[in-house]
């Protein structure tokens, strides 16, 4: 169902008489609920929340009820801008000015609901990875 499917629904049919060939039942009314937005969490890769300078932090958000569509916000704490809008946040070659508690906000039009932050540490140097990576 969609939240559109709302309205008024009657059924009918042809009968085998020759008083009533065609009968009708009284209309019903039918109002489709959208399904309100909640457990929004996030999870973080690398685990943990704590990335190397100039490595990659890739944040993801999910939701575990509700009826769309959904449109997602992300922010960080201490900044007014919208950080992206999608369901996952990457962020490439992070930066000190990166660090901080970040959260994803959802919404479905009906509702907002918001995950708990998630503390993003930025560590003083980029740590080499096994294979020789630059």
């Amino acid at each position: 169902l969609q939240l559109h499917h709302s309205g008024s629904y009657s059924c009918g049919g042809w009968m085998d008489s020759k008083v009533a060939p065609w009968a009708q039942s009284a209309p019903m009314t039918v109002t489709v609920h959208g399904v309100p937005l909640s457990g929004v969490s996030l999870s973080v890769q690398p685990p943990g929340g704590q990335v190397a300078l100039g490595d990659s932090l890739v944040l993801s958000c999910a939701v575990a009820a509700g009826t769309g569509p959904l449109s997602f916000s992300w922010h960080r704490e201490g900044s007014g801008a919208s950080l992206g809008t999608g369901p996952r946040l990457e962020l490439h070659h992070v930066g000190d000015n990166d660090s901080g508690q970040y959260r994803c906000r959802v919404s479905n039009g009906d509702s907002v609901a918001e995950s708990d932050p998630l503390n993003v540490t930025v560590l003083g140097e980029r740590v080499p990875r096994a294979g020789g990576d630059p």
